[in-house]
């Protein structure tokens, strides 16, 4: 493994934080008994750098004898974390962040609509979100019960969707499946099918997922950034946090090739722009921090980053994207310098590290006025 010397990498360029998911299909290759090895090598070597971890407990895999829409499955997922809880009290002090499941909506709909990921079902995608909601809710009550000091992350992809204004059907029908981003979080809070057992403590922190291919026609093409019909990612964010009352972090973004730098930059800018309005922005999630080969068809995807390590173990730099990732960080500082640290405590308070920099994590891919502070970057990975 490479994690050492790539959480190193991560503290050379000032990110501090990293998302990372557990494999729990090679944690617990039978019922009840784990080898958390891998988990505790990426763990220390992220203490050892001072680097703080965002822990998925579930990133779409799980051990293949347990069949997910049955009721062994919710229970081996809650003992899973608890086993995982125990670890962490174990190995860390102060607060930790952990997202019982990433991405309900977006496994829902890929492994119970449309056969993408496992289960590989169909037409079952409203029966595959609520057994994961009661799974997120039985591993939030584990782990936290392990230790008091978890703080619960919730990351969902957000999108919008235009309608033909010339078709009063089709316009409702966007808005309606535009909608559907905020079920997972209202099933997780109780607002929506309470009998599964939500409430409002089970959103604690708030991720949000958003990607450059995020906005679309219903039924239709992506809508992209210089068309008329895109909306905002500021307005998108704004919303999310008038709904919940939650303070968010945007858990996920990126894009490939040459167009990183400057998707990096609008998402700062308007992350920036909502903030200033008031909205507890606490960081980006750069998504992925390394190049990894493509889901569908193994291509090398330059979308880090770094590169493929070499024999050596090194890896090449995506410069253009470093030096924007600079850029990006000079101008916090300066926001910082300009904010006075009285004016920058939130209600929340959310114990994210000092440098919640550009997260980077290490998966592979896709009310109150309070006053604000700066977001920092983070990461997630792809296989440290």
């Amino acid at each position: 493994m490479l994690v050492d010397r790539d959480f190193a990498r991560l503290k050379d360029v000032g990110i501090l934080t990293a998302r990372e998911g557990l494999r729990w299909h090679l944690i617990e290759t039978a019922p009840r008994q784990y080898d958390f090895s891998s988990a505790l090598a990426i763990l220390r070597a992220a203490q050892q750098q001072g680097i703080q971890i965002i822990w998925d407990l579930l990133h779409f895999g799980w051990p293949s004898y347990l069949d997910i829409f049955g009721p062994t499955w919710i229970d081996a997922f809650g003992a899973f974390a608890s086993a995982f809880g125990r670890v962490l009290a174990k190995e860390m002090s102060g607060a930790a962040f952990v997202a019982p499941i990433n991405e309900i909506s977006f496994l829902a709909w890929a492994g119970g609509d449309t056969a993408y990921l496992n289960p590989f079902a169909t037409g079952r995608g409203a029966d595959l979100k609520r057994q994961l909601v009661r799974g997120a809710i039985k591993a939030s009550e584990a782990v936290r019960a392990e230790m008091s000091t978890i703080r619960l992350v919730s990351p969902e992809p957000v999108i919008h969707i235009v309608g033909d204004p010339a078709r009063p059907d089709d316009v409702r029908q966007a808005a309606e499946y535009r909608s559907s981003m905020f079920e997972a979080w209202d099933m997780l809070t109780g607002r929506a099918q309470p009998e599964l057992g939500g409430k409002p403590s089970y959103i604690d922190v708030v991720g949000v997922n958003y990607y450059d291919r995020n906005q679309w026609w219903n039924h239709g093409n992506t809508i992209w950034r210089d068309e008329p019909e895109y909306r905002p990612f500021r307005e998108i964010l704004a919303e999310v946090y008038q709904r919940y009352q939650r303070p968010l972090f945007v858990s996920e973004t990126g894009t490939e090739n040459e167009g990183r730098p400057d998707w990096l930059a609008y998402i700062a800018d308007e992350v920036r722009a909502v903030a200033a309005s008031g909205v507890p922005v606490e960081g980006i999630c750069l998504y992925p921090i390394l190049n990894h080969p493509g889901w569908d068809d193994d291509r090398h995807c330059y979308n880090g980053l770094w590169d493929y390590p070499q024999p050596d173990g090194s890896r090449q730099i995506y410069q253009p994207l470093a030096d924007e990732l600079e850029r990006q960080k000079q101008l916090e500082r300066k926001q910082h310098d300009t904010t006075s640290s009285s004016a920058r405590l939130s209600r929340f308070d959310v114990p994210l590290p000092p440098a919640m920099e550009f997260r980077i994590s290490t998966a592979p891919t896709l009310d109150e006025q309070i006053r604000p502070g700066p977001a920092r970057i983070f990461c997630r990975g792809t296989g440290f």
